[in-house]
């Protein structure tokens, strides 16, 4: 029993430890579509969750097949939109985990030295591109991709996407 009654107060301390999501976000949230965008059957989401103090977490979860192996997808943040050929890379996101299919990216300043916070995300000109692998040919195969911002409200068309270069 007294076991039990440790155990209990254990589990009740490190609960009471953890941050409540209310204490980190401010609630307010941005949702992109990620479109399949090559043979490969992977689709998703890109969530922008505004933290308090005014930074943003981008959190993207696919859905399609899972590995069984380590193996991580690259995932870049571009100015532009998506149609656009060799689109600078704004941000480096945090690759998927392929077992999860899971990332989640503090947002820094951008390579240009800008800094977004919510409402500017909002206005935002960019789009996401999930890659294959980080070099070599299948850096040229893009798993899923999105326009976000005022673009994103434009559809997909997987005929128009440019391959992106990895320039910032």
């Amino acid at each position: 029993m007294k076991k039990l009654l440790l155990s209990l107060g254990v589990v009740a301390l490190l609960s009471s430890c953890a941050e409540p999501e209310s204490d980190t976000y401010t609630g307010r949230v941005l949702e992109f579509q990620l479109y399949k965008s090559s043979d490969y059957e992977f689709q998703g989401t890109l969530s922008v969750k505004e933290k308090i103090g005014g930074t943003l977490e981008m959190g993207i979860d696919l859905s399609g097949p899972s590995a069984t192996v380590d193996y991580q997808f690259p995932a870049h943040l571009h100015f532009g939109t998506y149609e656009l050929a060799d689109a600078p890379i704004a941000y480096l996101l945090t690759p998927i985990d392929a077992k999860t299919l899971e990332s989640v990216t503090e947002i820094g300043k951008l390579s240009d030295g800008s800094a977004l916070d919510f409402e500017g995300m909002k206005t935002f000109e960019g789009h996401v591109k999930i890659h294959l692998a980080n070099d070599g040919p299948d850096y040229q195969v893009i798993l899923v991709a999105g326009n976000i911002g005022p673009s994103a409200q434009l559809g997909f068309n997987k005929d128009q996407m440019a391959v992106c270069g990895n320039s910032y």
